[in-house]
């Protein structure tokens, strides 16, 4: 059984300053008391003896003094990294990767990932929570140090209440209740999107812009979004579902079962419909060996494909960027950001996506609006919803998000 934070509910004056403490040497790294006062507004001995109690329960250490070019010296503090632990799970459709940080956010156990089918199915949840059992009993570590499990799935999903509808819905139980059942150690849920947003905002290509657009190219299509540096949710956790928006004059009917959503034009299950199109009209292309091969197709297969300078893949990403891109314009016209990221597998193909993606917002979008964003893909690659899922689950714990 997990160790229960002392101050997770936030009862009392002390609670709150204590988070809010430990959420600024959680941005900082370490501050002197007189720092702390200052930006939190309070009185010194009233840090002072907050800070006290911190040490004295485990979550903050004394590092010494701070090296200054005159005058005494003052202690420095920082957050105990082994005060705590965080487990990150992120489910995609072919596999599951777990990862642990500790309190300060630096990666401590990081394995391999595990071979998964995702389904919605009793039998796939149960795979799940067994490779989820299996790698905490694995850890180095007093499983009562771990504070929190971040999951991350995609579909709609509704982190305040814990439910997913898109997969494991089985219940009148939230799905994080299942979990927490089942592993004892509370439990948090986010959309893949979002979280891989995350993890650019707080660890990857994200430096101190506060208005982030993260659009998620993956079998389906979303978005992240942040708003004055926080995740934007909307009233029911759902917001970013943009590969649903009814963009398209086709009768294509989409996973959602409407017709003309965005995504069946712009996403995996696009390229894989395309492509075998293609293929059937007699167009050559080394997919073919692949879905030969593979008996499927792989979204890295394809984006292999794309970065051996296949003539066919290479059309079929620069016609979803240009889809892509149009709607990437509105959104932009709308919101006004200082970034958009493209993630996700398909963002591997980089320069190929890319560049009719900018081409199309400049086309599409007011050259006053666009001017001010920087459209860039993920520095973190197939980790950052890995990564996000970490760090979130520390951040809904001190209240940060």
């Amino acid at each position: 059984m997990a160790t229960r934070f002392p101050f997770q509910d936030g009862s009392g004056k002390n609670a709150t300053f204590k988070k809010r403490l430990m959420q600024r040497l959680i941005k900082s790294g370490s501050a002197s008391i007189a720092d702390m006062a200052k930006e939190l507004e309070l009185s010194i001995p009233t840090v002072t003896k907050l800070v006290g109690e911190l040490i004295r329960e485990g979550y903050v250490k004394d590092l010494g003094k701070q090296n200054t070019s005159g005058g005494r010296k003052p202690n420095i503090y920082g957050l105990n990294p082994k005060s705590g632990y965080f487990v990150g799970m992120d489910v995609q459709h072919k596999k599951i990767l777990l990862a642990t940080i500790d309190f300060n956010g630096h990666i401590v156990s990081n394995d391999e990932p595990y071979p998964y089918e995702l389904a919605d199915t009793p039998e796939a949840l149960e795979q799940l929570i067994q490779i989820l059992k299996n790698y905490i009993s694995r850890l180095e570590i007093d499983p009562r140090r771990i504070l929190q499990v971040g999951m991350n799935i995609g579909g709609r999903v509704n982190p305040k209440t814990g439910f997913s509808y898109s997969y494991f819905n089985f219940s009148e139980k939230p799905l994080t209740k299942v979990l927490e059942e089942r592993i004892g150690i509370p439990v948090s849920i986010e959309n893949d999107s979002r979280a891989m947003m995350y993890g650019e905002f707080m660890s990857g290509c994200v430096k101190k812009e506060k208005d982030v657009l993260f659009i998620n190219i993956n079998w389906g299509l979303g978005a992240g979004i942040i708003i004055d540096g926080k995740p934007y949710y909307g009233k029911s956790g759902f917001s970013g579902e943009i590969g649903h928006i009814c963009a398209l004059d086709n009768e294509i009917i989409c996973n959602c079962g409407k017709k003309g959503c965005l995504e069946t034009e712009a996403s995996g299950y696009a390229i894989e419909r395309m492509l075998r199109e293609r293929i059937a009209q007699g167009c050559t292309t080394i997919m073919s060996e692949k879905l030969e091969e593979h008996g499927e197709f792989l979204l890295n297969d394809f984006v292999e494909a794309v970065q051996k300078e296949d003539v066919l893949s290479i059309e079929i990403v620069e016609h979803i960027g240009f889809v892509l891109g149009r709607w990437i314009a509105g959104l932009i016209n709308i919101l006004n950001p200082e970034m958009v990221i493209l993630g996700g597998p398909l963002s591997e193909t980089h320069e190929y996506l890319r560049l009719p993606i900018q081409s199309a917002i400049r086309k599409y979008s007011l050259n006053l609006v666009n001017h001010d964003t920087r459209l860039v893909v993920s520095q973190l690659g197939e980790r950052g919803g890995l990564i996000g899922a970490c760090l979130l689950s520390r951040s809904r714990l001190l209240d940060m998000i």
